[in-house]
């Protein structure tokens, strides 16, 4: 697939999906709106990453009718686990969307034990938290943003509120950032050539248009 990352959507959302040369080829097909809570420990290190995605009514409702296996017209416990289940195993190749780096560098992350799911008002809800696998101390710049990087969903923070520190050291500053899609691009054009979307270990530019929290601290 030209301009793909090089791996398939995640199965639970693989229908439709559309062939993209850029990222301004690329239509999102089911939405999200999000929440992301970082917390830091007393020693300055990030001990958890706190998620909340709710989904768009149109893909809650697709959701409701494939696992409401009584139909019933609502996803009871056992349904709901099933969903959980389903969406931690498909995003698992994905990092769960997450995006997290420390002075420029990525920053690997413990896969989340489990994921827990809810119906509430027609809408789907995925909840979740996940750590760093190695220490992660606060010094310099550190990132943490969400992004599929098959750009078949879009995750959104709507207010800069939802993205929160608890325990914000006090020589630290955080700031949310909304790159522009078409400024990304041009500023990283001399990356984005034809031999990079044809790399077949995959490709992954997903960093460069997330929303981001960013975390600047003198320690």
């Amino acid at each position: 697939m030209s301009g793909s990352t090089g791996k398939a959507a995640p199965a639970w959302i693989t229908a439709g999906m559309l062939a993209f040369s850029s990222p301004a080829l690329a239509h999102p097909h089911v939405f999200a709106e999000a929440r992301l809570n970082v917390a830091i420990g007393p020693e300055r290190q990030v001990e958890a990453l706190r998620h909340v995605w709710r989904f768009d009514d149109l893909f809650s409702s697709t959701v409701l009718v494939e696992f409401d296996k009584n139909q019933d017209l609502k996803l009871d416990e056992e349904e709901l686990k099933e969903v959980a289940g389903v969406v931690h195993d498909s995003l698992a190749e994905f990092n769960y969307f997450q995006i997290v780096s420390a002075n420029g560098r990525d920053v690997a992350m413990e896969a989340p034990a489990e994921l827990m799911a809810d119906f509430t008002d027609n809408q789907l809800i995925i909840l979740f938290e996940s750590k760093p696998k190695e220490p992660l101390q606060l010094k310099g710049k550190v990132n943490f943003g969400v992004y599929d990087p098959t750009f078949y969903t879009a995750i959104d923070f709507t207010e800069d509120d939802y993205l929160e520190v608890e325990n914000l050291p006090q020589d630290c500053n955080h700031t949310v950032v909304r790159p522009d899609p078409d400024d990304a691009i041009a500023q990283n054009q001399s990356t984005l050539t034809e031999a990079f979307f044809n790399d077949p270990t995959g490709t992954d530019y997903s960093k460069i248009f997330a929303t981001k929290l960013e975390l600047t601290c003198k320690g």
